[in-house]
């Protein structure tokens, strides 16, 4: 029974961290008093220790302690008593890796589907997909495995960017990534704009936030989702 946020990104123009998703994480971890925050994909290059201080911050206006999962000795029985776990967003690279690495993607799976309340933005959305093959990351570590969650039957790509009107930029646009990525692999890809995500309620998946958002499916069309509305039928 997943019950989790997706989210595109951790902070949108003109606001603070997760400053724009406050209100729906205020609901969604309404009964969590100590969140497990796991740190690996580390943006910008920054400790665990770091990243966890910047996620205490924010939830402490919600009375919420955070605790790192790497300051755990058993990560894995970190994970099984969670109350809630929030996956924060930097290189997806990285992040998988570390998880394979500390034989944590089977727990944090099992754990998911629980019902346990789950938050990821960008790397930490990545994840919840079939794979992290839609990630927009540099390759800067290398997991034994691209597979990820599969949480969802799709995978997302975060940060997901249109083309520029009028711009005189000649590289490959985000939706030609993706369009690679089908010649090669038949799973769906929705381009998640910031400031928007998906709820997961069981097999319902919302999409919710500011924007629509951009279903890709190989051999097809894309196709534009309006926001607030049930897409697990396209799947």
């Amino acid at each position: 029974m997943q019950n989790l946020i997706l989210a595109s990104t951790s902070t949108v123009h003109g606001q603070s961290y997760l400053e724009y998703l406050k209100p729906t994480l205020e609901s969604f971890f309404s009964e969590v008093e100590e969140l497990l925050f796991i740190p690996y994909a580390r943006p910008g290059g920054i400790s665990h220790d770091a990243y966890t201080a910047h996620a205490q911050q924010f939830f402490k206006s919600m009375d919420i302690a955070v605790r790192g999962i790497h300051s755990f000795s058993d990560p894995k029985a970190a994970i099984a008593g969670a109350q809630g776990i929030f996956t924060g967003g930097g290189n997806t690279f990285v992040l998988v890796k570390a998880l394979h690495d500390l034989g944590l993607m089977a727990a944090l799976r099992e754990q998911l589907f629980t019902g346990t309340p789950y938050l990821g933005t960008s790397a930490g959305s990545n994840i919840c997909g079939v794979n992290m093959q839609t990630t927009n990351d540099m390759p800067i570590a290398y997991p034994p495995s691209f597979k990820t969650l599969g949480m969802i039957p799709c995978n997302i790509n975060p940060h997901y960017l249109d083309p520029v009107a009028g711009s005189t930029h000649m590289g490959e646009t985000r939706q030609t990534r993706i369009n690679e990525f089908h010649s090669q692999v038949n799973i769906p890809v929705i381009g998640l704009r910031e400031g928007s995500w998906l709820e997961v309620r069981g097999k319902e998946i919302l999409l919710r936030g500011a924007h629509t958002a951009r279903l890709f499916r190989q051999g097809q069309d894309p196709l534009e989702l309006e926001t607030n509305t049930q897409i697990t039928s396209y799947f």
